[in-house]
């Protein structure tokens, strides 16, 4: 029996799919028709793409790896691959039945299928990894570079690059949230006297200026170092895993524009000075910061939060972001546009309530 963090990660997966699956959760309708008919639908149907094949199969196969990973870390060896596949097939039935409701999903079939060889593909190569003895040593190295209680942050830190796949209107500027959230709610209240009870502001949102731009970039992308130094205790280590955040970081979010955009547009958003600037300095404070004790980091890191929210949430998006998001919404990614989106607004958030509960746990057993 070990500790693991698969079990987390592979619930948080699986609510991440039924997201994807079902969103944008609106439109629900009867259509005279048995939720089964997918099930006796032909294969291939009449309208595919080897981007629907692969993205349907890589959409599981996390799923399964992390179930049968768990399992096999919690003392289930020779039950592992069959329960996660089942598992995963069992969500992939449930989600296209519930698809036949939605009218922006079409259930199918040949999607059950391919989601369901992508969930034992998943189990199968946990399984590899476990009898070749990756498992065990990805295990030593978790107690040698963590903390014994660190589950908590390395599911926050596995869940940020995902989180920096949506475009954002700042790189790095996770939770910029309030300008929507505020319209959404407008929008809903509009003809009742509530309206009257929001505390809309009367002047509009000013742009960031370059100053406060390399702020934020500098937060957002020091967020994740800190987070990870409340978990580390070796400085040398620290060293390591911040250099390795930085570099990981900066790759998702080219990646991210490579995808809106196209490969050709992969680092336009690096252009600008401001973000140069801001990178450059979050490693350099994050360098600095290496010998902190991890209650101190805890401290910062909760500062930092606040801070990155209250800038970032006081300035508007740009017209040039508005454009990205309707690519998103009108292209290949509309099944990911709400589960990309709400990553990359709840991610800081979740950050900001573990850090409460871990600093209070201190508190509380000092």
């Amino acid at each position: 029996m070990h500790k693991t963090i698969a079990w987390p990660l592979a619930l948080i997966y699986a609510a991440l799919i039924v997201f994807a699956s079902l969103f944008p959760f609106d439109g629900w309708r009867e259509q005279g028709i048995s939720p089964w008919v997918f099930l006796s639908a032909r294969i291939p149907p009449p309208y595919w793409t080897w981007f629907d094949i692969n993205i349907n199969v890589l959409g599981y196969a996390p799923l399964g790896f992390l179930l049968a990973l768990a399992l096999l870390r919690t003392g289930w060896p020779r039950a592992a691959v069959p329960l996660a596949a089942l598992a995963g097939a069992l969500l992939a039935l449930c989600m296209e039945f519930l698809q036949i409701y939605l009218p922006q999903r079409v259930s199918s079939s040949m999607d059950l299928l391919l989601n369901a060889a992508g969930a034992l593909a998943g189990a199968l190569v946990a399984a590899l990894l476990e009898r070749w003895g990756a498992i065990d040593h990805w295990s030593r190295f978790r107690d040698r570079w963590f903390v014994p209680d660190a589950q908590g942050a390395l599911v926050l830190l596995a869940l940020w690059p995902p989180a920096l796949l949506f475009p954002a209107a700042v790189p790095f500027g996770l939770g910029q949230m309030l300008e929507r959230l505020e319209a959404a709610l407008a929008e809903m209240l509009e003809g009742t006297p509530f309206l009257d009870w929001l505390p809309l502001r009367e002047e509009a949102l000013e742009p960031l200026s370059p100053g406060i731009e390399v702020l934020c970039v500098l937060l957002g992308l020091l967020l994740p170092c800190l987070l990870g130094y409340c978990v580390i205790r070796h400085v040398g280590r620290r060293a390591v895993f911040a250099a390795l955040a930085v570099v990981v970081g900066v790759a998702v979010t080219a990646l991210s524009s490579a995808l809106t955009w196209g490969p050709s547009h992969a680092w336009e958003w690096w252009v600008g000075l401001p973000v140069r600037v801001g990178v450059w300095a979050a490693l350099a404070l994050a360098v600095l910061l290496l010998p902190l004790p991890r209650r101190a980091c805890a401290a910062v890191l909760l500062l930092a939060l606040v801070l990155h929210q209250s800038l970032l949430n006081q300035a508007p998006t740009s017209a040039y972001f508005a454009q990205t998001l309707q690519l998103w919404e009108q292209g290949r990614f509309l099944r990911f546009y709400g589960l990309a989106q709400w990553l990359g607004w709840l991610w800081p958030y979740a950050a900001l309530m573990y850090v409460l509960v871990r600093v209070s746990r201190r508190e509380r057993q000092s």
